[in-house]
């Protein structure tokens, strides 16, 4: 005895197929699939956050052997090109913005590694100090630039961009200050604020 009539099975058959192709599609957007064509490059995602990223927050353009860290504020791009080109662009675009502005550290180590210990190094220290004319750079050790990270990553986003660079100590580590407010502008701020509080 059929529980159902042909027109009936078919209903049910073809609303189960509709149902299914859904459920693909919807699987299919979850998994972020996109042709070759529409997959967003390393520029796009830097120009995107940018946007969104702010004072404290730090963009960082690192050597290849940099390790991927654990904390949920750190965000990875990778970039199959040379560190100092990555880093120029990265500055270009940091520095054309309306809201933000780089601190500029790097590691102390970099001053002390010898040719003979990694061939190519005196070459990349030359290009880097290219890069980086003109701009205000801190030296710390890497030990040290990691604890600021470590504290840092806990709250606030860190986008880190590695490329195939495989010499080592050349990461550069871009701390984001505000544009249109510095330090002096802030301790002016705090005394004005103090004074008040004293009276």
């Amino acid at each position: 005895m059929n529980l159902f009539s042909h027109t009936q099975r078919h209903a049910l058959t073809f609303s189960v197929f509709l149902m299914l192709l859904g459920l693909s599609t919807a699987c299919s957007r979850m998994e972020g699939s996109r042709s070759p064509d529409e997959k967003e490059t390393w520029k796009e995602t830097l120009e995107h956050d940018l946007n969104l990223l702010g004072h404290r927050n730090w963009i960082l353009v690192v050597d290849k052997a940099f390790p991927e860290q654990s904390s949920a504020g750190m965000k990875y791009l990778y970039v199959e090109q040379e560190l100092l080109p990555t880093l120029q662009y990265v500055l270009d675009r940091v520095e054309s913005s309306t809201h933000v502005s780089p601190v500029i550290y790097r590691d102390k180590e970099l001053s002390y590694i010898t040719e003979e210990q990694v061939p190519g190094i005196g070459e990349f220290r030359s290009g880097s100090e290219e890069v980086l004319a003109g701009r205000e750079v801190n030296s710390l050790l890497h030990d040290e630039v990691f604890g600021m990270l470590d504290e840092s990553s806990s709250l606030f986003r860190v986008l880190v961009i590695k490329t195939n660079c495989t010499l080592p100590y050349t990461s550069v580590f871009l701390q984001l200050d505000c544009a249109y407010w510095g330090p002096g502008n802030e301790r002016e701020l705090r005394s004005r604020m103090n004074g008040e509080q004293a009276e």
